[in-house]
This record gives structure tokens, C-alpha cells and sequence, in this order.
């Protein structure tokens, strides 16, 4: 691949015109632009996460010899101060569907893990005014439900800093997967309306919490095994207290302490519980790496609009890098390279010709599930 047009090309393969013209259609959106069009805007907006491009400016001088759409960088600005990010935020929706539903049909998951959390983005609060946070900050929050098995977001929330996690939280609900999450997301009503309901979760409990008529759970411990409770109880107090029992699982963390998680998972051991609970590192591992590596800390704007068109098209570049790192180091002959170093030889036009020869492979299999139900997860 040219390095001119790689990531370019990867973008039209995996979102057709036809897919992007359905979006458009769908919020009655009408393309007045001759040059700066959406898809224009969206290609700029994916490359400036890929490459860390430090301004719209950065943005419009280097495009062009991209292969992308020459435009004034006070272009590319009105735009994206103009431009419902919702359209945005349905590309990305769209992608994550799509690439979600490949990795799974290719790795056969079972039913899966779903971390929910969230991760804020400050500035100064002169930058963004409409969305004050704390003292001399402003913020924005984004809530996220990340499938652990794919290491791909799949439900994404948008927020002011200020925003509880634990309201928005029932936004990531998906009963097709096992939620995870921190005490935010704990709730003595929330457990009781999953378990009637068949949502499954893992989430930590409250250091204060008050546990009643425990009643221990008969069950085998591995040698080793850090677990050092495993039984049922009813959670609160007197006077707000679950109507249903609950099972929760202790066990000791890394330092030693105490950790305790409620569960609606009866057929699992204490132990698989407490990695299900752990495995929630990856979201964090996620977050840190979209900040380090998509350039998501410089905003281009200050308008609501132009952030959140920003933050998604971030999403969008990381969940299309991450399904081709992912599946492309499956193929036989390629060697193994970090999710950061296939980035940046990627950009580089460096990737070994076995990496080559496997995202292009990619690229045409992914096309085929174009005429599919774009907006089912599967």
C-alpha cells in the first residue's frame, strides 16, 4: 500500500459511501459543501487521531500530500462547529457494530464480558465554558461499555465532566453480555432489578456496605486460590435493604486488601468471579491508550460540536486500528508487533510485506459484510 493512501483506503473499506449516505439520510442531513464534506471532514478528523496532528492548521497543511482533500484549515473549523455530532458519533456506531460483530463470528466467543466506566478529558475552564467540572477546570466525560474479548468499545455515552456514573451507566445495559464495573455503578435497587430481569453483572461493593444473614456457599478452593469469602446475603440496611439475596465473592487484590464483588453468576467459581472482576484493567488500558496515542487531550475546538466530532472520530480511528493489530497478528507468518508499534509503522509505510499481505486480506473479507445488517451487533 501507498503510504500516500493506506490509512485512507483501510477507511473506505471498511465504511462504504453507501453505509455513510444511509447516515446521513437518517438525520434528514443535506451535503451543501462542494469540498469540506463530511466524508472529507471525517477523513481529517481519523488521520489527526492516527498521527497526533496538533491543529486543524497541522491538519489542512499535511492532508494533501495524504492523499486527502485539499481544504482551508478555516474550513475545516466552521465545519466542525457546524456538524450535528451525533452523524459522527452513528459512523462510529456503525464501525464498532461492524468490527465487533467480525471479531467475534472469527474468534466464536460465548457470552462476554462488558467493562463499563468512564474517563474524563479537562481544560482550562475558559476553553469550554458549557461544560464547567471542578475549581478552574472544565471537563468532558466519556461513559464506555468496552467488550473484553475484542478490546473494542461498544456502546459510548457522552457527557460533561460533572455527570454521575452510576445514572449513565444504565445506558451501557446489554444483556447479551456480563457487566462489569467499579462500586459507582453498584446500586442496592440496580442488583435487584438485574437479577428479576437476567442481566448479568460482577460489580464491587462499597467499603460501607452492611451485609446481612450471610450464608456460605459450598465450594472447592485451588491451591493458591486468593479468595477468602463466597456466600449469599441481603445488602443495606433497615431501612433500605435488596429485596433479594445476593451472592458475593471476597477476595485479596494485589496489596493485600480486601475486595468484595456482588454477582448475579451462581454457576461460576468464587475464582472465575474474582478474574472477571480484574479483568477490568483492560478498559483502563484502553482509556490510557487512546489518550496517549489518538491525541485526544489537544481539542481542536470549543463548541460542543467540534469536541465530541473530534472524541468520536478517535473512537472510530481506534476501533479500525485495533480489528486490523488484532487480526492481523493471527496470520501465520507475521511476527508479533505491539498495538503502538503496528501504529506507528503503519503510518510509516513500514509494516512487514506478511502484515501487508494479511490487511489487505482483511480488508476484502470485511467489504462481504457490507451488505449486512450494519447496525446489529450479532
Amino acid at each position: 500500500m501507498n503510504k500516500n493512501t493506506t490509512l485512507r483506503t483501510l477507511i473506505q473499506n471498511f465504511l462504504t459511501e453507501e453505509e455513510l449516505q444511509a447516515i446521513l439520510e437518517e438525520f434528514q442531513y443535506k451535503e451543501k459543501a462542494r469540498k469540506c464534506t463530511v466524508n472529507v471532514i471525517l477523513s481529517y478528523l481519523i488521520h489527526s487521531a492516527a498521527n497526533e496532528w496538533k491543529s486543524l492548521r497541522h491538519a489542512a497543511d499535511v492532508g494533501k500530500s495524504l492523499g486527502l482533500t485539499a481544504v482551508d484549515h478555516s474550513s475545516l473549523s466552521k465545519r466542525l462547529k457546524e456538524l450535528n455530532y451525533a452523524i459522527v458519533k452513528r459512523v462510529m456506531e456503525v464501525m464498532i457494530g461492524k468490527l465487533n460483530r467480525a471479531a467475534r463470528r472469527k474468534l466464536k466467543l460465548p457470552k462476554a464480558l462488558l467493562s463499563i466506566d468512564s474517563t474524563t478529558i479537562t481544560v482550562g475552564k475558559s476553553r469550554l465554558p458549557w461544560a464547567l467540572y471542578h475549581g478552574e477546570r472544565a471537563g468532558i466525560k466519556l461513559h464506555v461499555g468496552f467488550t473484553n474479548e475484542t478490546d473494542m468499545p461498544l456502546h459510548v455515552v457522552e457527557t460533561t465532566g460533572l455527570k454521575h456514573d452510576g445514572p449513565i451507566g444504565k445506558e451501557l445495559e446489554d444483556p447479551r453480555f456480563i457487566l462489569v464495573g467499579d462500586r459507582a455503578y453498584f446500586s442496592i435497587d440496580k442488583v435487584d432489578h438485574y437479577l428479576k430481569n437476567g442481566q448479568d453483572f460482577v460489580f464491587r461493593l462499597k467499603d460501607n456496605i452492611q451485609l446481612n444473614r450471610r450464608k456460605s456457599l459450598q465450594g472447592s478452593r485451588s491451591e493458591g486460590s486468593n479468595v477468602i469469602g463466597d456466600f449469599t446475603c441481603k445488602l443495606g440496611t433497615s431501612q433500605k435493604q435488596t429485596e433479594k439475596r445476593h451472592r458475593v465473592v471476597q477476595f485479596l487484590d494485589y496489596e493485600n486488601q480486601i475486595i468484595s464483588v456482588i454477582t448475579s453468576l451462581m454457576n461460576v467459581t468464587a475464582e472465575e468471579v474474582a478474574g472477571m472482576y480484574k479483568s477490568r484493567w483492560a478498559i483502563e488500558s484502553f482509556f490510557r491508550w487512546v489518550k496517549q496515542n489518538l491525541n485526544v487531550p489537544v481539542l481542536f475546538g470549543t463548541a460542543e460540536n467540534a469536541v465530541f466530532n473530534q472524541l468520536f472520530a478517535a473512537l472510530i480511528a481506534y476501533v479500525l486500528l485495533k480489528f486490523l493489530h488484532t487480526h492481523g497478528s493471527k496470520g501465520t507468518y507475521c511476527k508479533p508487533l505491539s498495538f503502538t508499534g503496528f501504529l506507528r509503522l503503519l503510518l510509516c509505510d513500514a509494516l512487514p510485506i506478511e502484515w501487508r499481505l494479511e490487511i489487505r486480506e482483511l480488508a476484502k473479507w470485511q467489504q462481504k459484510l457490507a451488505t449486512g445488517n450494519m447496525y446489529n451487533y450479532g
